[in-house]
């Protein structure tokens, strides 16, 4: 089959979506055809490209069209806007004449899965749909569109894009039930979990940097870590007024990171001793991030659940530790932590719940282990190879015309 995958980023960026991306095309190519038509790269690239209209590179079946669009850095939103629409502009008609059997679009820009279903519907070609995050649900549920003409008219085309998808690939059940919720045949939507990399049964782990574990945990008895980006998703202020309760009895918050709400986060910490904020690591060091921390936060505001599902889970639980999911009682981090024993819910709106665990965590060893070896646990049933195995049967099983 020849499949065309649309997505803004593509490596060298380095978003989220540009490396899941690229491992899907890995996985996807080893029996398919593949056209990746993405943009310049403008996420915080390891490399630039200069202008062109169109340059193509190839790679084994592979072949890789990036259009002419702008390459604002991330950080300036109005001109990251400029990248998202100036790649659309190009990239509609560009497709039009990328031979193809089957179309699959990820989520940026965020109004992709609509160009991806348009695109499909032109060339009379079955669509595939991989959200990554929920749009229009993300940008109204995070603040940063307003619940008016505009995001009324983005949820209906959306919806369209839905309806159009001859299969809906999501993150995880909570995001499953939100767009089933939204009318979707449930035999159309299919989960596909991000997952993580599993060592061999005979590796060893790797040793963590003595550095990167003093920086983490500092003079703090019981370390909680929030490693990952910090958008508009997350309840901060509940996790922030949970770390001030707990200023004397020797627990640390350390977020480990950047993003939109890092300044308003920081702004509300000033005057707690235990709350710090480190910058990013680089990626080697990211499994010494892991074992740094006596427990992880994931967390996720009433009303974006289903909307976000936060893919650090699997590394965390990879690195056998345990997790606080200050989050709806319907994302996956709270429902399968429970269930599998690796995590402990706190409701996002009550800080005292978040007190209440991480005390709970802090003095029972015993606990702290074995919701650590539940993790591991879990961690093998999300084997991130085993995950893409099942979206390249999706495709295998698509019906083409």
């Amino acid at each position: 089959m020849r499949i065309l995958l649309l997505n803004l980023y593509y490596p060298p960026d380095t978003s989220a979506t540009a490396k899941m991306a690229r491992s899907v095309v890995e996985a996807l190519s080893i029996s398919h055809r593949m056209t990746v038509l993405c943009g310049r790269p403008s996420y915080e690239p390891t490399e630039r490209r200069s202008w062109r209209l169109f340059q193509t590179e190839q790679t084994g079946l592979v072949r890789i069209i990036r259009v002419g669009s702008t390459d604002f850095p991330r950080l300036d939103m109005k001109k990251r806007v400029l990248n998202y629409l100036s790649y659309v502009a190009l990239a509609i008609p560009r497709a039009l004449f990328a031979p193809c059997d089957a179309v699959v679009a990820m989520t940026d820009p965020p109004f992709q899965g609509i160009v991806g279903a348009l695109v499909a519907l032109l060339k009379r070609k079955p669509y595939v749909y991989n959200i990554r995050d929920m749009y229009p649900d993300m940008a109204v549920g995070g603040s940063i569109v307003e619940p008016g003409w505009l995001a009324k008219i983005w949820e209906k085309l959306h919806r369209g894009a839905l309806r159009r998808a001859a299969r809906v690939i999501v993150l995880g059940e909570d995001m499953r039930a939100r767009i089933i919720a939204k009318g979707v045949e449930p035999s159309r939507v299919m989960v596909v979990r991000d997952g993580t990399e599993i060592l061999a049964p005979n590796a060893s782990s790797p040793v963590p940097d003595p550095e990167v574990v003093r920086a983490i945990r500092g003079n703090s008895s019981f370390v909680l870590v929030h490693a990952g980006n910090l958008g508009f998703y997350g309840a901060w202020n509940t996790l922030v007024t949970a770390a001030r309760n707990l200023t004397n009895e020797g627990v640390g918050l350390v977020f480990v990171g950047d993003g939109a709400q890092r300044s308003q986060i920081e702004a509300s910490a000033v005057g707690s001793s235990n709350i710090r904020f480190l910058d990013f690591f680089p990626a080697s060091k990211i499994p010494s991030v892991l074992a740094a921390a006596d427990a992880h936060v994931i967390t996720i505001k009433r009303g974006l659940e289903g909307v976000v599902v936060p893919s650090k889970m699997y590394g965390i639980l990879a690195a056998g530790k345990p997790i606080i999911a200050v989050a709806p009682k319907e994302t996956d981090a709270v429902s399968l932590g429970i269930q599998r024993g690796f995590a402990v819910g706190a409701d996002p709106d009550r800080p005292a719940e978040v007190v209440s665990a991480v005390r709970a965590l802090a003095s029972d060893a015993n606990k702290l282990k074995t919701m650590g070896e539940a993790a591991r646990a879990a961690a093998t049933d999300c084997d991130k190879v085993k995950e893409l195995q099942k979206f390249v049967e999706i495709m295998d099983h698509l019906k083409i015309y």
